[in-house]
């Protein structure tokens, strides 16, 4: 499976915010654990419903989102 498709988007979910598909957890959550200074395995170990892959996942997604177009004035 591709990692963004690990992310889901669906207002029957956490109010329709990025979350791992098939859990409740939202990106936004395991990015802030990541920037707390929290482990891949210290994160794995308190949701052990959660795989490395869905981390990598959550970084995509945020890489993603925060490569946006540059707009130049003329």
């Amino acid at each position: 499976m591709p990692l963004l498709d690990r992310i889901v988007v669906d207002p029957e979910i956490v109010h329709g915010r990025p979350a791992v598909r098939g859990t409740r957890v939202r990106v936004t959550d395991v990015l802030s654990l990541l920037a707390a200074g929290a482990s891949e395995a210290e994160i794995l170990e308190d949701y052990p419903y959660l795989t490395a892959d869905d981390i990598r996942a959550c970084l995509a997604y945020a890489a993603a989102q925060a490569d946006h177009p540059i707009l130049l004035a003329s």
